[in-house]
């Protein structure tokens, strides 16, 4: 791993790419903790499986392991994904996995940030807290060490200056009570490399509870392009989803982004299956993946999608079980953007 630098992203002129800009590689992490899955630890290595070679698909698929398992990845996922032996914990890439930060002369490097089991759900968590910095070292980047609380799927950026998140996670007392919001605002453009931070008020209705994230935006959002968002917002009353899905509208609506512009929000009217939300999606090199859970809901879900991603494939791949433990796709994946190392 390079030498640790003092300045933040944004003073050493790194910012966050988009997630639709070309990567290099996608990197997940596989699950082994069978106290976590409640019985369910075989449908999880299938399903995560499943959305690796859906990717591979596409672009390499760096699979980090809980070192000896190497062989079963290799056994279930093929010869297209890479498994890389590190200690983990659990298998949430997107949350306590690296960041990365590009320059404009495409030389990439890695943020970490403080990882806390979302705001201390889980007792163990120091190897997950770590992984950033294994991986840095796999890849030989430099690291810039975020002093706060935040996990990737609590942010969406836009690559031209904007970030959105909500409210109901990183306000919560749980990540970073001595913060204010202004301080962790100021934290998001440091090391994010943004200007405009945007607020939602909430994440998902059912993202509360033990395996919850308490709100993050991937759980209701995906942008699609600059100043364009993917939205959950339920038109239907009776929907979980409906009353918070119209508060984030409004407020998404009502707001600009770093280049002055108002939101394109595209409503996806479709909501949650199975405990699966199909805003959490992942977009890859020329395709998206999309969670299903084989019900009436899938069709409707991807048709939607298709229709905001028309230069892109669009994959379901069964994410029930994903969905048991708390997310989805988007939460399950961390995409390396395409540059030399720092």
């Amino acid at each position: 791993m390079a030498e640790e630098p003092t300045m933040t992203p944004k003073e050493a002129g790194f910012w966050m790419p988009p997630e639709w800009s070309p990567h290099a590689a996608t990197l997940m992490s596989w699950p082994f903790n069978a106290d976590l899955w409640q019985g369910h630890l075989d449908d999880a290595k299938r399903e995560y499986a499943g959305v690796a070679n859906a990717i591979a698909d596409f672009e390499p698929v760096i699979m980090v392991c809980d070192p000896g398992s190497e062989g079963e990845v290799r056994g279930l996922c093929g010869s297209n994904v890479e498994p890389l032996g590190i200690p983990i914990d659990d298998s949430w890439m997107r949350d306590n996995g690296p960041t990365f930060v590009r320059n404009d002369e495409g030389k990439v490097a890695v943020v970490k940030f403080r990882f806390n089991a979302w705001g201390e759900r889980f007792e163990a968590y120091d190897n997950d807290d770590a992984v950033p910095y294994r991986i840095a070292e796999h890849l030989g980047m430099k690291v810039f060490t975020a002093p706060f609380v935040l996990e990737g799927g609590s942010f969406l950026v836009d690559g031209e200056g904007t970030v959105l998140t909500t409210e109901m996670c990183l306000l919560n007392p749980n990540r970073n009570p001595a913060m204010t919001k202004e301080q962790i605002e100021q934290g998001l453009r440091d090391y994010l490399g943004v200007e405009t931070v945007v607020w939602l008020p909430y994440g998902a209705s059912a993202d509360v509870g033990p395996v919850a994230t308490d709100g993050h935006v991937d759980g209701v959002a995906q942008y699609v392009s600059p100043g364009r968002v993917l939205l959950l917002a339920p038109a239907n009353p009776e929907d979980a989803d409906h009353a918070w899905g119209q508060e984030n509208l409004a407020r998404l609506q009502g707001s600009r982004d770093a280049k002055g512009r108002e939101f394109d929000v595209v409503r996806l009217d479709v909501g949650l299956g199975d405990s699966l939300y199909y805003a959490n999606c992942y977009v890859a090199n020329g395709v998206v993946i999309v969670p299903t859970a084989d019900n009436a809901d899938d069709a409707e879900a991807i048709e939607q999608i298709s229709k905001v991603f028309p230069d892109r494939e669009v994959v379901g791949t069964p994410a029930v079980t994903v969905g048991f433990g708390g997310g989805g796709p988007h939460c399950i994946t961390q995409q390396i953007p395409v540059g030399d190392p720092a």
